[in-house]
């Protein structure tokens, strides 16, 4: 992924972690200690070593534990759909544009936004005839449903005027 972030700023973060990682004092950290209070100050620990891979000891079991989820099936034909999706969503905008502007070129941005839109609409359906058929349907069904209302919608106020 491309990042806006200068080099510079990119590079402050290892030192930054470095910083906050690193303990600044050997005093065990209480949101409870009261320095007046004996009884307290008295019910102190061991200090521990000062250096950041120590603490990386005691962070690192936490994160080799965590189990992420497996993608399903449907998550890549889905996302193959939310590609084209995307395409046809930015020709229907273009045209969208043009036909306001009743520019030369509106016929021609309503007839590709079509094409997009049939492409998709071809995709969705042939994605349905599989097994994962239900999540497909709830998770991008209602977006291909609207985007093919607007592109009718379209084209009938085209035809219109």
């Amino acid at each position: 992924m491309f990042s806006l972030r200068a080099l510079p700023a990119r590079g402050a973060r290892g030192s930054l972690w470095e910083s906050i990682l690193t303990p600044k004092s050997t005093r065990p950290f209480s949101l409870l200690r009261n320095h007046n209070s004996p009884a307290i100050s008295q019910q102190t620990t061991t200090p521990r070593p000062s250096n950041a891979s120590s603490i990386h000891r005691h962070i690192s079991p936490l994160a080799s534990q965590r189990h992420y989820s497996a993608k399903s099936s449907a998550d890549s034909i889905i996302e193959e759909i939310q590609d084209q999706y995307a395409v046809a969503r930015d020709e229907f905008e273009i045209s969208t544009e043009e036909t306001e502007k009743k520019s030369v070129y509106a016929q021609a941005d309503r007839e590709a936004a079509r094409e997009e839109l049939d492409k998709l609409k071809e995709m969705y359906e042939k994605a349905l005839q599989g097994s994962d058929a239900e999540e497909i349907k709830s998770r991008i069904g209602n977006r291909i449903r609207e985007l093919d209302h607007a592109v009718q919608a379209l084209e009938e106020s085209a035809q219109e005027h």
